[in-house]
Formats: C-alpha cells, sequence, structure tokens
C-alpha cells in the first residue's frame, strides 16, 4: 500500500524551538557562539544516558546550566552537528546559556528500558532509579564536569518533557534553582491525555501510540516508522475500527506493548495510580513557573494540577501559574494572536516568551533584573487581556449556578414548582455518534477547544440550554462543576457537557474577506468535558446505571477565565457521545476495553430540571 495519510506527530510533543524570526538565531549563530560536546553520563545503576551539551565560546565569563530532558531525541547527533536554535526561545542562545538536552533512560541514544510515566519511588535506595534520580545525577555529572557554569541549574520542556521537569523538582538536587513545567504531564487516566474521567480519548492516545509506542532494539538514532490511516477521515477510521480489541488485533499486532498494557487497566487501578506525579509534588525547593494554555487539548489537567499542588504542599519559594490563550505548547513558538476562527487582538504568545519566561530564568539563574510577577499571570479570554491575582482561583470569585429549565432555557434561578416538563430525552445511537469537530481530520484536532458548536446543536441527540441576551458582562474564573440529574435505559453511559460563549448575529468579522469566517451567531467551546457515568461515584470501583432510574452525576471541568460579554449568550449543551475524540461507550456495564460489537445498543437518555432534581453548573463568578 502507498502510504497517504500519516499520524500527524502534534501529540504529546516537545515543540521545536520557537521561530520566532525577529531574533531566531539560526544554525550559523549557534555554531559561531557555541561548541557541542556530547556525553554518556552515567546513572547510579551504571546506566549511561546520552547527552548533548552546548557551550558558550565566550569563558570571560560563567553561566548557568539549561537542561532539557526529553524522549523525542536530542538530535541532531554528532559534535559536528548543531540544533539550529537554543533554548525556551531564541532569547536564551543570545543571552547564553550552557544548554544540556538529554535523552531520557531507554529512548533514542540512552541505555536501560524506557517506562512511560515511569513510576516515582520515594523509597528508592542504592542503585533504585526513578527520574528524579536520574534528574539529579544529570545535573550531579554536569556541574563536575563542565567548565564556566555559575552553580544553578535551571530545567524546563512542553508535555512529556514537561512530566520530566516536574519530576527533576522532586527531592531536587540543590543546584537545581529554577523549574518550568510547561504542560507536564500529571495523571494519565483522571485528566491528561489518554483519559479524561475514566473516558478514553480514543484518536488521541491510538495516535500517538502508533508511532512512539514501537519498540527499539537499543540506543538508535533514527526512527522512520509511520502508521498509515489510509483515509482522512478519523471519524470513519475509527467507527470503522470497531471495539477497541481490534487495534491491536488489525493495526499493532502485539508491537505496542504499552497501548496492549493499558487495555488491561479499565479502572483507576494500581498501574494508573503509580503513574500519578500530583501525590508526590510535595516540599519543592525550586522555584517553579508552570505554564499551560486554556485551550490545550492534552495537558491542561497537569499545568493546573502542578500549580495546585505545589501550592497546597510547599510553603516556600516561588511557585507562580501563567496561563494564556494557547492549544498545546503553543506558546513556544508563533505569535498567539488567535487559535481557529478566534481571535485574541494581540500577540499573547511573544508577550510571554519575552516578558514572562526570559525573565523568570534570567533572575534565578543570572541574578538578572527584577522578578514581580504575581502568583497567577493569566489571560481573560471574551475580553482578551493580561490579569494579575495574587490567587488561583482569584479570592474575589463567588460561587454562582447556572440551572437547566425546560424550553431550553439556561437561568441562574433554580427551577419552580410550577415550570413545565421537569426533563428532556434523547437517543443516544453508537453506530452514530455526535462528532466532535464539523471538519474531517484524522486525529485530536487543538482547535476542537474553541470551534463553533452550531453543527452539535441542531442534531436531535444534543440537548441546548442557553440564556437570554446578556445586558452585562458575565466573568467566571476557576473550575466548573457539574451537577446532572439524569437516567438511561442503558446500565452505562458518558454524559459531555459543553459551556458555550454565543456570539451576537451582528458579531464584526475579523476581517472583510467574504472567504473568511462568519463569526455572527458563533457558538465558541469554552470549556467540555466528558464523565464516564459508571465511575460516578468511584474511579476504582465501576458501578451500573439501573435503567430508567434518575441518577445524580457529579464531576469537575478544568478551570477557564473567560468574559461572557455584554451582548452574547451562555449556553450549555449535553450529549452522551464526542466522536472520536472520546470512544464509544457501549451503554452495556461492560469492560470497554473488552468489549463485543454485541454490546454496543442504543439508549435514551434523560436529563432532568426540576425543583427536586436542579441540574446545574457552578462556576465562580467575579464581581
Amino acid at each position: 500500500m502507498t502510504p497517504r495519510f500519516r499520524v500527524p506527530i502534534f501529540c504529546l510533543i516537545l515543540f521545536a524551538a520557537p521561530a520566532n524570526n525577529a531574533i531566531a538565531q539560526g544554525l550559523e549563530y549557534v555554531k559561531a557562539h557555541y561548541t557541542k560536546y556530547e556525553y554518556r553520563i552515567p546513572m547510579r545503576d551504571g546506566k549511561k544516558l546520552f547527552t548533548a551539551v552546548y557551550v558558550p565560546k565566550d569563558d570571560s565569563r560563567r553561566y548557568p546550566i539549561l537542561l532539557m530532558r526529553t524522549p523525542y531525541s536530542v538530535k541532531p547527533y554528532g559534535v559536528d552537528r548543531y540544533k539550529p536554535d537554543l533554548g525556551p526561545s531564541p532569547l536564551f542562545g543570545k543571552s547564553a546559556y550552557i544548554f544540556a538536552y538529554q535523552d531520557v533512560r531507554g529512548r533514542w541514544m540512552s541505555e536501560g528500558e524506557f517506562v512511560n510515566m515511569r513510576p516515582h519511588n520515594p523509597a528508592k535506595k542504592d542503585t533504585d532509579i526513578d527520574e528524579s534520580s536520574d534528574t539529579w545525577d544529570t545535573i550531579e555529572f554536569l556541574i563536575k564536569h563542565i567548565p564556566n557554569h555559575n552553580g544553578r541549574v535551571g530545567q524546563w520542556g512542553i508535555s512529556y518533557p514537561g512530566f520530566y521537569t516536574a519530576a527533576g523538582m522532586i527531592d531536587a538536587h540543590p543546584a537545581l534553582k529554577a523549574s518550568s513545567p510547561q504542560a507536564p504531564v500529571m495523571d494519565w487516566f483522571i485528566g491528561d491525555d489518554w483519559h479524561h474521567n475514566g473516558a478514553l480519548f480514543l484518536p488521541h492516545m491510538f495516535n500517538f501510540l502508533a508511532t512512539f509506542g514501537r519498540p527499539r532494539t537499543g540506543p538508535i538514532k533514527k526512527f522512520d516508522y509511520k502508521f498509515d490511516h489510509e483515509t482522512p477521515d478519523g471519524y470513519q477510521f475509527f467507527l470503522q475500527l470497531g471495539p477497541l480489541t481490534n487495534a491491536d488485533k488489525r493495526y499493532f499486532k502485539g508491537e505496542v506493548a504499552f497501548w496492549n498494557e493499558a487495555m488491561k487497566h479499565g479502572t483507576y487501578d494500581d498501574f494508573w495510580k503509580a503513574r500519578n506525579l500530583r501525590q508526590h509534588l510535595k516540599n519543592i525547593r525550586p522555584a517553579v513557573m508552570t505554564v499551560g494554555g486554556w485551550f490545550d487539548a492534552e495537558n491542561l489537567f497537569g499545568a493546573l494540577e502542578t500549580f495546585k499542588n505545589i501550592e497546597a504542599t510547599s510553603q516556600e519559594g516561588t511557585n507562580v501559574l501563567v496561563m494564556g490563550p494557547w492549544q498545546h505548547g503553543g506558546w513556544s513558538g508563533g505569535s498567539g494572536e488567535s487559535l481557529g476562527d478566534v481571535h485574541f487582538n494581540s500577540k499573547t504568545a511573544e508577550f510571554y516568551r519575552e516578558q514572562i519566561e526570559f525573565p523568570f530564568f534570567e533572575f534565578h539563574l543570572k541574578d538578572t533584573g527584577e522578578f514581580k510577577h504575581p502568583k497567577a499571570w493569566v489571560f481573560e479570554t471574551g475580553t482578551n487581556q493580561w490579569r494579575k491575582h495574587d490567587a488561583w482561583p482569584p479570592k474575589t470569585a463567588k460561587h454562582r449556578s447556572l440551572y437547566l429549565h425546560a424550553q431550553e432555557k439556561l437561568s441562574w434561578n433554580k427551577p419552580e414548582e410550577n415550570e413545565a416538563e421537569g426533563y428532556e430525552e434523547y437517543i443516544c445511537d453508537p453506530k452514530k455518534p455526535v462528532p466532535y469537530l464539523d471538519k474531517i481530520t484524522i486525529g485530536m484536532s487543538p482547535e476542537y477547544m474553541i470551534a463553533d458548536q452550531r453543527f452539535a446543536g441542531r442534531r436531535s441527540d444534543v440537548l441546548v440550554y442557553q440564556t437570554e441576551v446578556l445586558d452585562a458582562d458575565v466573568t467566571i474564573a476557576g473550575p466548573i462543576q457539574v451537577d446532572l440529574y439524569v437516567s438511561t435505559t442503558g446500565t452505562d453511559s458518558d454524559w459531555i457537557v459543553k459551556l458555550i460563549d454565543v456570539y451576537p448575529d451582528d458579531y464584526p468579522d475579523p476581517n472583510p474577506n467574504p472567504k473568511d469566517v462568519r463569526m455572527g451567531g458563533y457558538q465558541q467551546l469554552v470549556r467540555g468535558d466528558v464523565m464516564r457515568g459508571k465511575f460516578r461515584n468511584s474511579f476504582e470501583k465501576p458501578e451500573p446505571f439501573i435503567p430508567g432510574k434518575p441518577t445524580k452525576v457529579s464531576f469537575t471541568m478544568q478551570d477557564c477565565y473567560h468574559t461572557f460579554r455584554t451582548g452574547h449568550r451562555i449556553m450549555v449543551q449535553v450529549q452522551s457521545s464526542w466522536f472520536p475524540l472520546v470512544d464509544r461507550n457501549p451503554q452495556t456495564f461492560v469492560d470497554i476495553y473488552q468489549a463485543k460489537e454485541s454490546d454496543f445498543c442504543k439508549a435514551t437518555q434523560r436529563v432532568y430540571h426540576s425543583p427536586e432534581m436542579p441540574s446545574r453548573l457552578s462556576v465562580l463568578v467575579l464581581p
């Protein structure tokens, strides 16, 4: 077969050095100002990790070391072959640091066994290792063998490298003074990447592991495997895949070990709990700046949870949260002026790189300038402006509830006794699931986090509720609590809730080109997520629904910071499929990872909104 449509490697990827053309270093600059060295750094168990180090040629002063550990390769390999840009942004290469890039254990040119999200081992002894110890041993080697350093080390990384950065902060080496975990992976069952509230994010996990999950035979410089979907249509591809057991039978053939291992663990058992790094983020000593994007489809959860857990358990030192209007890694390159159809009216990513990220490391590693950043430096969408707060969520935010009502209404008032029929219903058919996007794409498109939802609201299997036109701005800041009263004729069901900003019909288009998208009436997704119903009371011990019995389903959607402007409306959509973003729920109480085709059944779903069963979204509203 001739390869045609191959998986895009944007999933969990460390984005390339940012292409800020105004100050980009470029290959010739790097070669002229840095000398490259390659080391095989021994760990405490004897395994050696391949590390490329770029040292400034000017040896008249001392420099801090900036470390990045990655499973995605430190190439190009060879002391005569150089990266075209160094550091989190071109600003760092021009300022001059010692840059160290390391292939993590078991990946690319490093020795040892690679373990996905290697569990942290707080009780390790002697030659026991984890990612914290590998970071320690790496830093110890660097400060002993690299000349002209100033004794300070910083670490950074996006996504999977963000996980390694966070792990490196735990029981940190004394020389590690500043860490910036950016979109770090924290928990692969509850909220990051592969699962949200126990529901599998199918194309994300499948497409990533179809390449990344392939085995290696030993240290290797090249890996050219690409997966061929043979179609650009992800909806059709994953629908034809059928039950999840077909993934290995048809495509992986036993070669993708982590996929098969994950398919054995359909609940939040010890396999997944051991990969929850949040529980170990205690007594963190380095200064920390956690970075994330409000529209990060992969690790929004990880960024918010990293900040929250450090704030709760580490009383000393700097702990800063930075959140912008970005997709996964969108702060590392480009301008950050827009995402999909939505514009933010400023170069948000450039601002972050120049005014936030660079000064953070300059201050903590070089004593340059001042670092007066607030606890939370966050971008408010809707009004499109940066805000500074001394806590996150802001202390002045107050709880308010948006209640579902009959006749597709949404309001701040609780349902009253004299209201009409106390529920709406729809039929969810696993053979015709609701698409998560109105475009043809093979994977998890980053723009879905902010995409127009009009196509979904016009389906009979999606419920819609909206407010009257707002007569004043409404700003929400923080997590969103969902409390639904529901019933199903099945024994399991997914419940997807979407909070949406409905633009006025006369909303001005971003520019006059008639071929551009029309924004009048746009229904922008502000936040959406899924709850796998069988986990409504416990992720460890799933429970079936009793067919037809009203049941409360509660879950928390990730934080947002958004203003619904005067003249807009607030909308909520409720549905039970979101495909192929979320794998299909058979609507039969089974281990979905081992489900058969016969387990998939239609179900009639009801959502209630009476005084006794008031379905609602609880939000934090700023005065």
